[in-house]
C-alpha cells in the first residue's frame, strides 16, 4: 500500500510539473506551445476598408507626406491586431507605389498612439483597378459621356473621380508569388453565363445599349487571386471590393453588378469547368479543387439586411468549398446598432461597419476560408465606446475583420 502511494505521488508530481510548464509556455508564447503540441502553425488573415482615398489624383500621397491622422489610426489598428496577411480596401493606387511606401515607412513602422509595436510587411501586392478609368462610353445611360466630376465618375469602368481611387493593397509577412497572381479587371460582364443584365422595369428594355453592354467590365475595381507562400502551404488570397448596391435607379444596375461580382468568386471555386473565366493575361478557368484559399474584402452585401440583392452573399456563405461557420463578432457593433435603433433581422453582433443614421450598421466585410483550413479564432476590431481602443477606430466607417487559421 505504501509503495503504491509513493508511486502515485510521483506520477502526480510529474503531472503537476508538466502542467506548470504548459502554463509558462502558454503565457510566454502560445503559438510556439501550440506548434510543439502538434497543432501546427497559425496564420492571421484580415481585411480592412481603410477609407484612405482622396478625391484628387495624388491627394493621398500628399496627405501621407504631410502627416495624416486617419492613416495613423489605421496603422494603430493594424499594430494592435498584427495580421500576417491583410487586404486594405479603399487605399488609392498609384503606379510608383508612393502611397504604399509612405504608409509602410512613416505609419506602420512607427509606433502609433493607441497602437502597438512597429509593424513591417516585407511583401505587398497592388495593381491598377477599374475605378476612375474612363470608359469612353455612356455607362449611366444619361445620353452623354461624362468628362468632369461625378458625371465622369459615373461613366468610368468603376465609379471614381480619378484612376486608382478606392484601390486595393495586399500586405504580407509571407512571400507573394507575383508571377502566379491572377487579376480579372478586364473580364466582360456579359461573359458570365446567366449574367444579370440590368433592364428598365417599366419597359423591360435593356438599360445599356448592346454596344455598351458588350464592353462593360464586371469588376468595379478588380478581382485578384494572390498566391502567398505561408507555413500552411500556398494560400490563395481572393481579394475584391464589389460595388455598393446603391447609387443607381430602378434598373438596380449596381445591385445586379454587386451580385455578379460576388458570384464571380462562386464560379471561380466551382467544380464545373469555367472556360469563360479568363484573367487579364488570358489564363482561363477556376481555382483547383485542392487549393487553400481565403476570400477577403468589403463585399458590400449583408446576409439579412441592407440594400443588396437577396442571396448575394449567400453565393459564398453557402458555397460547398467555403467554411463560413465561424462568424467574427464585436461588442462595439452591438452597442452601435442599439444607438442607431434600426430594425434588423440579422445578428447585429456580426456587423462590421456603421454607415450613418439612415443605413445603420451592417455586415459587409468578410474573411472566408476554404474548408481545408481550420478557424481557431477571429473577431472584428470594434471596441465599445469609452475604452482606450475606441479612440483609434474612427478613421473609417468599416472595422477590421480577422481570422486565425491552421491547416487541417
Amino acid at each position: 500500500m505504501q509503495r503504491s502511494r509513493v508511486a502515485w505521488c510521483s506520477v502526480l508530481s510529474a503531472l503537476l510539473l508538466l502542467a506548470g510548464c504548459v502554463r509558462v509556455a502558454v503565457h510566454g508564447d502560445p503559438d510556439a506551445w501550440a506548434e510543439s503540441m502538434g497543432m501546427g502553425p497559425k496564420l492571421r488573415v484580415a481585411t480592412y476598408n481603410t477609407s484612405l482615398y482622396d478625391d484628387a489624383e495624388g491627394g493621398l500621397v500628399r496627405r501621407l507626406e504631410s502627416g495624416d491622422d486617419h492613416a495613423a489610426k489605421i496603422a494603430a489598428v493594424l499594430q494592435r491586431v498584427r495580421p500576417d496577411i491583410v487586404l486594405l480596401n479603399e487605399f488609392d493606387y498609384d503606379a510608383p507605389q508612393r502611397a504604399a511606401d509612405l504608409f509602410q515607412h512613416r505609419y506602420l513602422e512607427v509606433a502609433q498612439p493607441g497602437g502597438g509595436q512597429p509593424l513591417h510587411y516585407p511583401h505587398r501586392y497592388l495593381a491598377p483597378v477599374n475605378t476612375g478609368v474612363p470608359s469612353g462610353l455612356d455607362l449611366n445611360a444619361d445620353g452623354v459621356v461624362g468628362t468632369q466630376g461625378r458625371a465622369r465618375g459615373d461613366d468610368a469602368w468603376g465609379y471614381g473621380l480619378h484612376p486608382g481611387q478606392y484601390g486595393m493593397l495586399v500586405l504580407s509577412r509571407h512571400p507573394i508569388d507575383a508571377p502566379a497572381v491572377r487579376t480579372f479587371s478586364l473580364l466582360k460582364w456579359q461573359s458570365m453565363p446567366g449574367a444579370a443584365r440590368p433592364s428598365n422595369p417599366a419597359t423591360g428594355a435593356p438599360f445599356h445599349r448592346d454596344a455598351v453592354w458588350s464592353r462593360l467590365r464586371l469588376s468595379s475595381k478588380s478581382h485578384w487571386d494572390v498566391p502567398i507562400h505561408t507555413a500552411l502551404g500556398v494560400v490563395h488570397l481572393l481579394a475584391a471590393h464589389p460595388t455598393p448596391p446603391v447609387f443607381d435607379g430602378p434598373e438596380d444596375r449596381n445591385g445586379l453588378r454587386n451580385f455578379d461580382e460576388i458570384g464571380l468568386w462562386a464560379r471561380y471555386l466551382s467544380d464545373e469547368p469555367q472556360p469563360w473565366l479568363c484573367d487579364d493575361i488570358g489564363r482561363c478557368g477556376g481555382l483547383p479543387a485542392d487549393a487553400r484559399f481565403v476570400i477577403a474584402g468589403d463585399l458590400n452585401a449583408d446576409p439579412s439586411d441592407g440594400a443588396g440583392r437577396p442571396g448575394a452573399i449567400a453565393q459564398l456563405l453557402a458555397h460547398p468549398r467555403v467554411d463560413a461557420t465561424f462568424v467574427p463578432r464585436s461588442a462595439g457593433a452591438v452597442e452601435r446598432a442599439a444607438d442607431r435603433g434600426l430594425a434588423r433581422t440579422g445578428d447585429v453582433g456580426t456587423h462590421t461597419g456603421d454607415f450613418g443614421p439612415a443605413a445603420g450598421t451592417l455586415r459587409l466585410d468578410y474573411v472566408l476560408p476554404s474548408r481545408n483550413l481550420r478557424v481557431v479564432d477571429g473577431g472584428v476590431f470594434w471596441p465599445v465606446s469609452g475604452t482606450p481602443e475606441a479612440d483609434i477606430t474612427g478613421a473609417s466607417d468599416h472595422h477590421l475583420v480577422w481570422l486565425d487559421l491552421r491547416g487541417r
